[in-house]
């Protein structure tokens, strides 16, 4: 594995941080975050997270499940940046009633609260396509994917849990970092492999 590679996914997982830290932040609730100064915190880890992500996610290997994984996790990505955008506008409000206001006008916009408003807080599409993302290594690191599998019963409500974002996050996060500790661990070993074949040959 390069150095390019290992970077990606070291990114990708201090994404997965990133955004856990944001939902932990909105877990407290709207008042605390408006509350927020300079910046509005959360959303700022979120948007920085999900795009953290974006250079591993275009590097997966290219498989059947990288073909349908890519463009789904670009789309949540996208929805996200976008509900970030419009969380930074509601946030830089001085009242609720301008608040209210925002929320009216937008609301009547399809263009606008469908996408970045019904998707983007869901991540349905975003989490599936991590999840697809992650078959990838079903044949080397079952245990991972069985992780992110979970999570994601988690975030889709199925699995019923409170606090069910920072507890789906989390346990994506567990399930990527074993995923990418054993890809490392394997094309480490093979590049010593190769390096001492290579040495026994005349």
């Amino acid at each position: 594995m390069n150095i390019t590679e290992m970077t990606y996914k070291i990114s990708f997982i201090i994404g997965l941080v990133f955004f856990l830290i944001g939902q932990i932040i909105l877990s407290k609730g709207n008042d605390f975050v408006y509350a927020q100064e300079p910046i509005d915190f959360a959303h700022w880890f979120l948007l920085v997270g999900v795009v953290l992500l974006i250079p591993q996610v275009v590097s997966f290997p290219k498989k059947i499940f990288s073909l349908i994984g890519i463009p789904l996790t670009l789309i949540g990505i996208t929805c996200i940046i976008g509900m970030c955008v419009l969380d930074f506008i509601w946030w830089s409000f001085p009242n609720e009633a301008m608040r209210n206001e925002f929320t009216n006008h937008i609301s009547q916009v399809p263009s606008i609260w469908k996408p970045f408003m019904s998707i983007g807080p869901s991540s349905k599409i975003f989490n599936l396509g991590l999840l697809i993302l992650s078959f990838n290594y079903f044949q080397n690191n079952k245990i991972g994917i069985v992780i992110i599998l979970i999570a994601n019963l988690i975030l889709w409500h199925i699995i019923p849990l409170p606090f069910r974002l920072i507890f789906g996050y989390a346990i994506t996060l567990i399930g990527f970092c074993l995923i990418f500790v054993r890809s490392v661990n394997e094309s480490t070993l093979q590049q010593r492999t190769e390096v001492k074949n290579k040495q026994i040959l005349p």
